[in-house]
Parts: C-alpha cells; sequence; structure tokens
C-alpha cells in the first residue's frame, strides 16, 4: 500500500468539448511545460466526482487538488467535463482489475500517469506496478506517492524508451494509457507502441483517442487550450496506431456506460446521456482495447 505524505504546502487543474465546477483560489506556478500542466484538468475533475461520492471514490485526488490545484476556468471547471473525466478513469479502473486477475504474472504500465492515483484505486495485487511521466511531474507526484517493493514512478518522456530498461521484458504488460495518445504525433505513437511489444512480447493495452474531427476541433474549443495546448492529434482507423507493431485491435469500449451514467439522477443524467453519450461524442472521442494474444 502506498502512503500519501503530508504536505505543508497552501490549499489546493483532455478532452471535453464541455461547457461550472470546482471554486478556484490562485495558486504558485508549476514548473511544467502546457501538455504537463493539463493533467490537472482530468485531477480537479475526479476530485469534483469523488467529493459529490458519485462515479469515483477518489479520496487521494482530493487532497492533492486541496493542496495544488489552481485556477482553472472556462470549460476546465465544467461540472459535465468532470463527469465525463470521472467516468473515463472508472472505465479504465475496471479493465485493469479484470486484467489483473486474469494475467497475474504480468507488470502494469501507466505512461502518462500525471497524479492519477489508479494504483491506489485499483492496488497492484502483487504485481509490479511502473508509473511513468516528464521528470518535472513525477516531482510532483513524488510528494504524494511512496514508492513500495512492486510499485515505482519512473521520470522519462514516454516516447524515449530508453526507460524501457528499467523494467523486466519477461512477464509481459498490462498497459492503460489515459489521456495521452493526443498529444502524440502517429509517428510517435506507433513506434511507442511498437518498442513496448518489442520489450515485452505480450501486452494488453486500453487507449483512449481523439478522431480525426475532434483534434480538428480542438484547435478551437477544447479545455486544453486553457493551459496553453493547441497541438493535438486524432485516429479514425484503430488498427492505424497499431500497425507493425504485434499488436491487433480487439474491440472498443464504452466511456459512458449505462450503470456510471445512472450514477448521475434527473435532469443532470438526462442531460448528460443526451449530449455526452450520444452519436455526436462517439465522432470525437473513442476507447480501443488491443492485445498480442
Amino acid at each position: 500500500m502506498l502512503s500519501l505524505k503530508p504536505n505543508p504546502s497552501p490549499e489546493a487543474g483532455d478532452f471535453g468539448f464541455f461547457g461550472g465546477g470546482l471554486s478556484q483560489k490562485k495558486r504558485k506556478e508549476y514548473p511544467m511545460n502546457n501538455v504537463n500542466k493539463t493533467l490537472y484538468i482530468p485531477l480537479s475533475g475526479k476530485a469534483l466526482v469523488s467529493e459529490k461520492g458519485i462515479i469515483l471514490n477518489d479520496p487521494k485526488a482530493e487532497e492533492i487538488w486541496k493542496a495544488e490545484g489552481f485556477a482553472i476556468g472556462g470549460k476546465s471547471e465544467s461540472k459535465w467535463l468532470a463527469y465525463y473525466m470521472g467516468m473515463r478513469s472508472a472505465v479504465f479502473d475496471d479493465y485493469l482489475k479484470e486484467k489483473l486477475t486474469q494475467y497475474p504474472s504480468r507488470v502494469v504500465l501507466h505512461p502518462g500517469c500525471g497524479m492519477d492515483s489508479r494504483i491506489l484505486r485499483v492496488g497492484c495485487g502483487g504485481h509490479l506496478w511502473y508509473d511513468l511521466d516528464f521528470p518535472e511531474v513525477i516531482s510532483e507526484r513524488r510528494k504524494y506517492f511512496s514508492e513500495t517493493e512492486n510499485y515505482r514512478m519512473i521520470s522519462s518522456d514516454a516516447t524515449d524508451t530508453r526507460w524501457l530498461k528499467e523494467i523486466p521484458p519477461e512477464t509481459g504488460a498490462l498497459v492503460v494509457m489515459e489521456g495521452i495518445s493526443m498529444y502524440l504525433a502517429p509517428e510517435k505513437l506507433n513506434r511507442l507502441l511498437g518498442e513496448l511489444t518489442a520489450h515485452f512480447g505480450e501486452v494488453c493495452l486500453l487507449m483512449d483517442c481523439y478522431t480525426a474531427l475532434a483534434a480538428k476541433i480542438s484547435k478551437y474549443k477544447n479545455p486544453v487550450n486553457e493551459v496553453g495546448v493547441s497541438e493535438l492529434y486524432g485516429i479514425d482507423d484503430p488498427s492505424y496506431p497499431v500497425r507493425d507493431t504485434g499488436l491487433k485491435f480487439v474491440r472498443e469500449h464504452s466511456l459512458t456506460p449505462e450503470g456510471l451514467i445512472n450514477c448521475l439522477t434527473g435532469f443532470e443524467r438526462l442531460f448528460f446521456k443526451a449530449m455526452f453519450a450520444g452519436s455526436f461524442a462517439k465522432r470525437l472521442y473513442r476507447l480501443y482495447e488491443y492485445s498480442t494474444d
């Protein structure tokens, strides 16, 4: 079990075409580039739904956000985006829980982990677990998470795959890539996935992706614009990013399952289902499962 270290700092944010949310205060500036700052958008969303007691139980997100959150505005603080972010994380959690049981000897790899507390929500269950992100992100993360015998944090750009030397290759890997593919140019994403299969041999992967339409719209209307990000990439053919990698497309998952939508009530449930779980939402954002099996 990981420990959350106390932090004496003052009170304490991806995808979304959503347009209030959390009350904000001015925060300190972080030594992060614009892409890294996007990690606070899903963190704030997970903190909000956890505070409300719906969709996702994530007390660590609440604690980190209270300590580290900064003033985000516009679409980034939308409660609808928070609900979407919470549902997305819950779907990734459920997928990983299933795979941990199915493959008891594989390592868990979470590139682009940000400040996510999936290791606490899911638990490693004896598996080796590696959270990976840029050095400045991992530096922030180490304020709150402690490494254990089974849990490690790696400071690296995911596409600079020299970090793979730190992980034993013989066991295969369960890989969750949440909110990262849209920041990688197609050739970089393809190269990364090829390196993963070359290193581990057997890989299961769950990855969310923008469509080409979403990437185009995102240049003008996306919460990540509010932290300075404008270059995003989309995928229309799920087989395209895994060409010549050994991975095969397995199936598409729902980002907004009925059971999670039903955590909302009354007007909120009806509105969310109509606006963010319908056919137009699926034209923008998809969740794909891959495997070498």
